[in-house]
């Protein structure tokens, strides 16, 4: 049997040769160690599909809140094995073969702000919204992988305030600070993004995803060997 009340899973569906990923459970999107079960299987689907290229969507006026608060909060084991498990995962995506497109339709803090540096275009909806990596600001420090993404994918001029000083911004700030490329009505989110994926689709997936190694394959090695030690390191968030 399954349990009625446990929060909805992503699901997949292909448009053309086009992956979604759709991310609603109802309420907050967070990444729960089950979410994330389902996202390696789906990310990897994608894969085994031959789709061209992938979208991640989460619901209207939210895109994720990041790891579930539960598990982060339970014991320092449980959050460690939840985010480096969740920080595999996203350095898997930002190394991806297939190009990749994230449809920010809301807030996006913490993990959820790391799925959009994780995705190769961002494109946000034009609304309300909270946008940022707030971990400092609740008391744990940003791992290392959670840096280095951010070093990577951010303008220089936010990174410091995105980072150590836990700057969480609006979909227009976001845009400036680099978690975003570009802003369209809430509305068209989805089908900008999907449009966005048919272009980068066209190109040689081969060339693409070597290209994208050549660039992130470093950077992606080395956080992959260092994540669980980092880990080791990080306590418990703190919420009150």
């Amino acid at each position: 049997m399954t349990d009625a009340t446990a929060p909805a899973l992503p699901t997949y569906e292909v448009h053309d040769t086009i992956a979604v990923i759709t991310h609603d459970d109802g309420k907050a999107n967070v990444v729960s160690t089950a979410v994330l079960a389902e996202l390696e299987q789906l990310t990897q689907r994608a894969v085994d599909d031959g789709a061209r290229a992938l979208v991640i969507v989460g619901r209207p006026g939210m895109f994720s809140a990041g790891f579930n608060l539960n598990e982060m909060t339970s014991s320092s084991e449980s959050m460690r094995k939840l985010v480096v498990r969740g920080g595999r995962w996203m350095l898997d995506l930002y190394g991806l073969g297939l190009p990749t497109v994230a449809a920010c339709t809301g807030h996006a803090l913490a993990g959820g702000a790391l799925i959009l540096l994780s995705c190769d275009v961002r494109i946000g909806a034009n609304v309300p919204s909270k946008i940022g990596l707030n971990e400092v600001a609740i008391g744990m420090a940003l791992p290392r992988f959670a840096v280095e993404l951010a070093r990577e994918r951010l303008e220089r001029r936010a990174f410091t305030d995105a980072t150590m000083e836990a700057k969480v911004y609006d979909a227009e700030g976001a845009v400036e600070a680099g978690y975003l490329d570009r802003l369209v009505p809430a509305g068209d989110v989805l089908d900008v993004a999907v449009t966005e994926a048919r272009r980068l689709a066209e190109l040689r997936t081969g060339a693409y995803g070597l290209t994208k190694t050549n660039l992130r394959g470093a950077m992606i090695r080395a956080q992959m060997d260092a994540i669980e030690s980092d880990l080791a390191t990080v306590d418990v968030p703190k919420f009150s």
